[in-house]
């Protein structure tokens, strides 16, 4: 009898926790900005270039697969570079856009670095231009000033990713360029 009521008890008091968190965290569904970023899904040739502050640019080529995870609500982007000296490099992408607050936040790391970038749109969203500034993860050290634009051209078959540093003026200048062909 003691067994059946433990059982019972737990099994209430498993029931209450979950509905106690979709109180606290109710889902949400797919918005505009998901619908965007699945047109993004496939596989792409890249070709990065990495424009210095002097000289001519530094052009990489590359491949991408890019899918939609976690029941269409983020796009995972997995990006291998083949280097001039003959390496590899590799970088993963994680992209999402929360409806309530119009936002999309990106974090990207790579086999470069052991670093993580964040970087978030300021609530603004046209429906088809992806724009995303960089969030510092250290308040004190806020680091280098960037914005990123992404859209598609050639219904589709072009994604242009484009990331600019901002001087201290406000002046952008374009320090890596993503031009992806849909294969």
């Amino acid at each position: 009898m003691n067994k059946c009521i433990t059982v019972a008890l737990l099994i209430a008091t498993a029931a209450l926790a979950q509905q106690t968190h979709e109180q606290y965290e109710p889902a949400n569904t797919v918005g505009a900005g998901q619908k965007l970023l699945a047109q993004f899904a496939g596989d792409w040739d890249v070709v990065k270039s990495f424009f210095p502050r002097n000289g001519k640019p530094i052009v990489t080529k590359g491949e991408c697969k890019q899918y939609m995870i976690q029941d269409g609500k983020f796009l995972q982007s997995d990006f291998t570079f083949f280097n001039n000296d003959g390496t590899k490099s590799t970088g993963t992408g994680i992209s999402g856009f929360d409806s309530k607050t119009n936002r999309f936040t990106t974090v990207w790391f790579d086999s470069r670095q052991t670093t993580m970038s964040i970087r978030q749109s300021d609530g603004t969203f046209d429906g088809k231009n992806i724009v995303l500034w960089t969030t510092a993860l250290e308040p004190d050290r806020p680091g280098r000033k960037t914005v990123a634009r992404a859209h598609l051209e050639e219904d589709g078959r072009l994604l242009l990713h484009r990331h600019f540093l901002i001087d201290d003026k406000g002046e952008e200048r374009m320090m890596i360029e993503l031009r992806m062909t849909r294969k």
